[in-house]
């Protein structure tokens, strides 16, 4: 069931499309395209999470951070740069919660201490924050 108590599977994208083809939203299951959204990792644990939109993060990240595995060979770019926290600035450990943003072709990745550092950055607007 999906937050607003909708069974995932009868969900259907803008274009009329089943929701269950290819990646869900780990929120609210609609279809996310491989060139758009959000995926989320957790480079110690080999889990993943997936959204259409970043506020579906939060939701997410409050009620428990459910993670599904993360097939073999996916994951963030192992040369994306990640060194410090998004959120605190702290540098990051080998275990640590990375972001990354699906722009077409291109990819923005952030990374995080933990979920609780995720939750808060996208609480406070993501890279927009004030």
């Amino acid at each position: 069931m999906t937050p607003d108590g909708e069974r995932a599977a009868d969900r259907v994208t803008p274009d009329g499309e089943p929701a269950d083809r290819g990646e869900r939203c780990s929120w609210c299951g609609v279809a996310v395209e491989a060139g758009d959204g959000f995926r989320a990792y957790e480079t110690s644990g080999s889990r993943t999470a997936v959204f259409c939109r970043l506020e579906h993060a939060v939701p997410w990240a409050i009620r428990g951070a459910r993670w599904e595995p993360l097939p073999d060979g996916a994951g963030p770019d192992p040369e994306a740069g990640l060194t410090t926290c998004a959120w605190c600035e702290a540098p990051l450990g080998e275990r640590h919660v990375a972001l990354v943003r699906s722009r077409g072709e291109h990819r923005i990745p952030d990374g995080f201490c933990d979920v609780d550092h995720l939750l808060r950055w996208a609480k406070a607007g993501g890279r927009w924050r004030a």
